[in-house]
């Protein structure tokens, strides 16, 4: 079964062959938090790129969740304070993972296990919590799924 894409605000990259779907509210870090997985990942030899920063076109082809880049925004991410750069880019990757943020306040401190979000109707993803302010979030996000990066 195939789904029409529906635009999202999220970012998606994809490290190795895992895709990641960073989902969540305008500001907290979404992008930023992608691009330093996609430098970490560089850094330790593993091949990442970034798929749609803003606005991800998520759909599903084959019982598979596909994100894809609306054509005007392809190999750019807004790196808040920075501005608009350019980076390697794919137009669409499979998505394994939405990233969604964990709470500094120690609420929810060990987030559901098997937890689930809808990222867009009908289309359901595994998640992983995340700090926008951890030093290192590829680390934590393999420690959490170590088939990241393969």
């Amino acid at each position: 079964m195939t789904t029409a894409p529906v635009n999202i605000h999220a970012t998606a990259i994809v490290v190795g062959k895992t895709g990641l779907l960073f989902k969540g509210p305008s500001g907290w870090g979404k992008s930023m938090l992608a691009f330093t997985c996609l430098a970490e990942a560089k850094r330790i030899g593993i091949d990442a790129m970034l798929v749609a920063d803003d606005q991800v076109m998520i759909s599903t082809r084959d019982a598979v969740t596909i994100a894809a880049c609306p054509p005007s925004i392809e190999s750019m991410i807004e790196l808040r304070g920075t501005g608009i750069v350019r980076i390697p880019f794919t137009r669409e990757a499979a998505m394994h993972y939405a990233i969604l943020p964990g709470r500094a306040s120690g609420e929810d401190r060990l987030p559901p296990e098997d937890e689930t979000a809808t990222v867009s109707p009908g289309i359901v993803l595994p998640v992983i919590r995340l700090l926008a302010n951890v030093p290192l979030p590829l680390a934590v996000l393999m420690a959490k799924a170590p088939e990241i990066g393969r």
